[in-house]
């Protein structure tokens, strides 16, 4: 569900609200959860969002556990971590850096980094990480890293 759909949502449950319908529950009593960057790659990029704990458990998991899937694995990190760090390649560049032997073997692996659209194809071939999702990318990337306690 798109940021936007979570904003009609939203309303529709606050008009309801209003004329009786149901009663609207506090969207940050449990707390907010929120994340922001700024950072230089492939040109200047910031983001920020806050968002309700409560809201957060209540969203869909399947979009959520296609993108951590698609995390999941050594190659399609280390794939996310180049582009991220690099810009866009070719797939022959990308086959080099994961170490990959074949292009069956990365083909396989992009296929499940677009599916959850974390690297896109631009229209030359090359891959790229689309740059909106490059800082929440990043701070995945860094939460995994906490809860494995590569922080500390």
């Amino acid at each position: 569900m798109s940021d936007y759909d979570d904003r009609i949502a939203d309303l529709e449950r606050r008009v309801a609200a209003l004329e009786g319908k149901a009663a609207v529950p506090d969207p940050v009593a449990a707390g907010i959860v929120g994340y922001q960057g700024e950072v230089e790659f492939g040109g200047p990029l910031s983001w920020q969002i806050r968002f309700g704990a409560a809201g957060t458990l209540q969203l869909p998991d399947g979009p959520r556990v296609d993108v951590l899937a698609a995390l999941g694995h050594p190659v399609r990190a280390a794939i996310v971590r180049h582009l991220i760090a690099n810009g866009a390649q070719p797939a022959p560049a990308l086959s080099e850096a994961a170490g990959l032997r074949s292009t069956g073997q990365l083909y396989h692996h992009l296929k499940s980094l677009v599916a959850a659209k974390v690297v896109e194809q631009d229209s030359r071939g090359s891959y790229q990480v689309p740059p909106t999702a490059v800082i929440p990318l990043l701070v995945m990337l860094t939460a995994a890293s906490d809860v494995a306690g590569q922080l500390r």
